[in-house]
């Protein structure tokens, strides 16, 4: 099982209650960074889809929003089901230490052409939460960039949450980096890149009944 160690998990959940967020370089095995990104590569143009905003209902693609192309990972396949485990290893991890009552992880590999981009959003809205629904309120991003150098953009760009003008951190995609945070503090955008930008983005639920 590619599980988080506890030091790990003792480092994030100090970082998630300190500052709301955290980022780790080599956070997952590279035996299973390797074949993320090698299932991703053999993936068929016409199996991603274009990504849009809102769910359900609210979704709409906006193409001066976001222009990335998405595909939903699925617990069928097993080196999906693999990356699944070591991130229900964080869940657990995270409940034992900070009692957030995580209980869902969704999540979809995320391409990025050059030139693509996804200007500034909240992953969740405090306060819009719908009846019977559970919520987004921790953000997950997997980077599969091999080599990535500065002067290939496709940063990460997290905002103050009392601030939107403040950029608090500049994430460079660079392969294995794992980014954690909380969905409803941290405004954050994607700038374009001068490469393709491949990751896996992913959020943690709760139940609404539990907000």
């Amino acid at each position: 099982m590619n599980s988080f160690a506890e030091s790990q998990l003792d480092l994030i959940a100090d970082a998630l209650v300190e500052r709301g967020y955290w980022v780790m370089d080599n956070a997952l095995p590279k035996i299973l960074l390797n074949q993320l990104l090698i299932y991703f590569n053999h993936l068929q143009a016409d199996e991603f889809k274009v990504a849009g905003i809102g769910r359900q209902t609210d979704f709409q693609v906006q193409g001066t929003i976001r222009s990335d192309k998405i595909h939903w990972i699925q617990p069928s396949i097993e080196i999906m089901a693999e990356f699944l485990e070591s991130m229900g290893s964080l869940r657990v991890g995270l409940n034992r230490r900070l009692f957030m009552g995580l209980f869902d992880y969704e999540s979809h590999f995320a391409h990025y052409p050059i030139g693509a981009f996804y200007k500034k959003h909240l992953d969740a809205f405090r306060g819009k939460h719908q009846q019977g629904k559970s919520n987004r309120v921790l953000s997950t991003v997997l980077y599969l960039n091999h080599a990535w150098q500065p002067s290939d953009g496709g940063e990460l760009l997290l905002y103050a949450e009392d601030d939107e003008n403040r950029v608090i951190e500049s994430i460079l995609p660079e392969y294995g980096r794992l980014v954690i945070f909380l969905s409803e503090k941290f405004p954050h955008e994607v700038l374009p890149a001068k490469r393709e930008r491949k990751s896996i983005a992913g959020w943690f639920r709760v139940n609404e009944g539990d907000l």
